[in-house]
């Protein structure tokens, strides 16, 4: 999650330059607003993606961590029952 949120700061700062930057810039309210509201848009739907991106990642990891988990655990249990039936039959010898 530290790579996430290291991200996530990164562009939450570029977004803070990039608003201060169009405030100070010498242009007219309207056309000042309208780029406010677009860089506003465009660093939501980048935020998103980046989010998105990250969401999957972990559930992609989660799901191969479970699965590898499950395998792991049937050979426990292979081993196990083999171990138990050589017992099994080491008693019965003698």
């Amino acid at each position: 999650m530290k790579a996430s949120s290291t991200i996530l700061g990164i562009l939450g700062a570029a977004a803070a330059g990039a608003f201060i930057g169009v405030l100070f810039a010498p242009d007219k309210g309207s056309n000042t607003r309208k780029k406010i509201k677009d860089k506003s848009k465009d660093y939501g739907d980048n935020i998103k993606t980046k989010f998105d991106n990250v969401v999957s990642t972990i559930t992609s990891n989660g799901k191969e961590i479970l699965q590898e988990g499950k395998s792991k655990l049937n050979q426990v249990k292979e081993d196990y029952n083999t171990l138990k039936d050589d017992v099994k039959t080491v008693k019965s010898n003698y």
